[in-house]
């Protein structure tokens, strides 16, 4: 089975972007970040037409996520558990079942700029419930695949140029921290176990601002993270760097792995 998150920055402007890439790629399961529209809006049928089933949690202009599978999409969540007041759409779960019954939770972690200020504080508040539903699908004992746009870059060699990063939202040592202390509980990290000393990147973003793709001014905040039965099937992982180069690219590329399920 592989499995794919891309942060798509906008379905109605990625649209072609994101069909050559399905078309290209031979994924069974997409997790789509920032699709930036209501439910109702999504182009459900232009994709249902190649073949996949849809589930999306929009939001008007901002946010938003969802779930695209060649196989059937059950138990699906909407919302991260823990604030009934959150109305920012950022998360959502599905079962998909192969060889084996696999649990989806893909996310858009908050930005949390500028510092100090209630951008950041949601951010920290978001992890920490992230944090205890993390724990929670874990205790399942199911594999699990935990992925999307963290926005956190976990070390330095995650940046092309950490020092600039270094009062930024995604590179302060408390948000890097409570990274840590998700995947301490007991989740592999799907891209970095691929080559755990690699001194620099792979990278997954590249600011449309200040030719960041020409100077390779990139960072790692797209994360791929398993669940100890998910992390025993793992069988090959990659970052679709070329995607960047497409026509009207996303500034994100997809980030994938393959399972033995």
């Amino acid at each position: 089975m592989k499995i794919a998150s891309f942060n798509i920055n906008g379905i109605k402007a990625r649209i072609a972007a994101l069909t050559d890439w399905l078309n290209a790629a031979g994924a069974d399961v997409v997790v789509l970040q920032e699709i930036k529209s209501l439910d109702e809006a999504f182009p459900r049928a232009h994709f249902e037409d190649l073949g996949w089933n849809i589930e999306t949690h929009g939001q008007k202009g901002f946010n938003g996520v969802a779930i695209l599978s060649k196989l059937p999409l059950e138990d699906v969540m909407c919302g991260l558990p823990g604030d009934d007041g959150d109305e920012q759409a950022r998360y959502i779960e599905a079962t998909v079942t192969g060889e084996k019954a696999v649990r989806i939770a893909g996310l858009y972690l908050p930005n949390g700029n500028p510092v100090p200020g209630p951008k950041y504080d949601y951010k920290l508040a978001w992890m920490e419930r992230l944090r205890i539903r993390a724990a929670e699908l874990l205790a399942s004992e199911m594999p699990v695949v935990m992925l999307g746009d963290y926005n956190i870059i976990p070390e330095p060699r995650d940046a092309a140029n950490p020092g600039k990063w270094v009062d930024d939202a995604l590179f302060l040592p408390q948000s890097r921290a409570m990274l840590r202390a998700i995947q301490w509980q007991g989740w592999t990290d799907a891209i970095r176990i691929r080559d755990p000393w690699s001194a620099r990147g792979p990278f997954t973003f590249w600011d449309f601002q200040g030719g960041a793709w020409n100077k390779d001014d990139g960072i790692r905040i797209d994360h791929l993270l398993l669940s100890p039965q998910a992390a025993d099937l793992l069988a090959e992982t990659g970052v679709d760097r070329e995607a960047r180069a497409a026509e009207k690219p996303s500034d994100h590329v997809p980030v994938w792995l393959r399972l033995a399920a």
